[in-house]
């Protein structure tokens, strides 16, 4: 018989286990509170170990216009002077191109995504406005706004960066809220065509290599860069722009005059582009230390809700997918309800140490990953082993997981665990 699983939350985390369970053979149930299961935003990257995932759920990539990137550089945004770079894809002499990391890297706007995620359910059963408001994982029940309650197998609490679930988890509301960074990030897109057809950034265009450019502040002691690639089939140019936040600086005032104040000194042709927005959102970044554990009774935490980031490094959505892609291939057809302890104890030995590396790593950008080692020690897996320290290391161990592999030694140990204990 399959699972009756409730999912919490319709965003890419959410959809994406939905999709994972249902090809396990389990009957899913998603409650979403927005109005709407569409998601919104800009453009995101899906690096290696998370198109691994979403190519073994038949995403199509050139369905959902993806672009493939073929660099990750990180450059100086002042002069434009290159500080590192890694290039994704490698010339072979008789096969021709080959992705470095085994799997390509891609670019996709959250929408394009969202809604191929959409097309490969094979049934959306789901209810909108939907707002959970209490749980009980150890029933597997969750409490809607009005009033209503809802029993499954196994609860997935997908519901993003201000879980409700995890409280429940943890089964202490403050140690569950996150906290802060004092940072944010504004946001815009262009249309290619637009920076194509303007001399000031023509030549500009020309120098950026293909794939995800990180455009650093090398005079500033905080945190501040520029992130820059393109999406939907190369015609529109994605922007996010990280820097320090202060509500009482950004309140009532205009985030694209706001924007060019805190990048004004950036190369003459970057300024510029920040002149060319339509408009400019600014989000709040903020982030959560790792959680000791991610599940209780019935329920479990993914995505968000379990490991919220901060973006350097172009995780937080990747690590959402592995999760997914974890539960698929842990909860097989066969997985009983008096198995569902056991697996989720499996889950975590997969992804809760990685993924807090990950969320580790995510407090730093691309070639700074030293000033976080200690942190990341912590969560090394076994214990004492070594974690990355440098731009090359971190993405080695980011994008050259596969998460399959780890899901498939950990039912072997699981197996043969048993048959030890049977001949005992």
């Amino acid at each position: 018989m399959p699972l009756q699983v409730i999912v919490v939350g319709a965003g890419i985390g959410g959809l994406c286990t939905t999709v994972a369970l249902q090809q396990a053979g389990h009957s899913v149930k998603v409650f979403e509170k927005s109005r709407f299961a569409v998601e919104v935003g800009a453009a995101l990257l899906i690096t290696p170990n998370g198109e691994r995932v979403l190519s073994h759920l038949d995403f199509d990539f050139a369905r959902a216009r993806a672009d493939a990137m073929h660099c990750f550089e990180v450059v100086d945004g002042i002069t434009m002077k290159g500080l590192h770079r890694a290039d994704l894809v490698i010339e072979g002499e008789a096969e021709g191109k080959q992705h470095k990391f085994g799997a390509p890297f891609w670019t996709v706007h959250r929408v394009d995504l969202h809604n191929e995620l959409l097309r490969l359910t094979s049934h959306l059963d789901i209810r909108l406005a939907a707002k959970v408001v209490a749980a009980d994982p150890e029933k597997g029940m969750i409490m809607l706004e009005d009033g209503s309650m809802h029993f499954a197998d196994l609860v997935v609490g997908a519901d993003g960066l201000h879980s409700v679930l995890r409280g429940e988890v943890l089964g202490n509301e403050v140690a569950a809220r996150s906290t802060a960074s004092g940072m944010s990030a504004f946001r815009f897109m262009l249309p290619t065509a637009v920076l194509e057809g303007d001399a000031h950034v023509r030549e500009l265009m020309r120098v950026k290599g293909r794939g995800n450019s990180v455009l650093a502040d090398t005079t500033c002691a905080t945190e501040r860069h520029m992130v820059w690639y393109t999406c939907r089939d190369g015609t529109m140019q994605n922007f996010a722009g990280i820097h320090q936040h202060t509500e009482k600086k950004e309140k009532d005032r205009d985030l694209k005059a706001l924007m060019c104040e805190e990048f004004g000194h950036y190369h003459p042709s970057l300024s510029h582009i920040i002149s060319l927005a339509p408009e400019v959102t600014d989000w709040p970044l903020s982030f959560h230390d790792p959680l000791p554990f991610w599940h209780r009774g019935k329920m479990v935490l993914i995505g968000d809700a379990a490991h919220p980031m901060l973006p350097f490094g172009a995780q937080g959505a990747n690590q959402a997918i592995e999760d997914a892609g974890a539960l698929g291939a842990l909860f097989t057809g066969d997985t009983s309800p008096a198995d569902i302890p056991r697996r989720l104890a499996l889950f975590e030995d997969v992804r809760r140490l990685r993924a807090s590396r990950v969320q580790s790593l995510s407090r730093v950008r691309l070639g700074k990953e030293r000033e976080v080692e200690a942190q990341v020690r912590q969560y090394a897996d076994p214990p004492g082993s070594c974690v990355p320290g440098s731009f090359e290391e971190r993405q080695m161990h980011d994008y050259g997981f596969n998460v399959y592999v780890a899901c498939r030694n950990v039912l072997a140990e699981k197996e043969k665990g048993g048959l030890q204990n049977g001949n005992a």
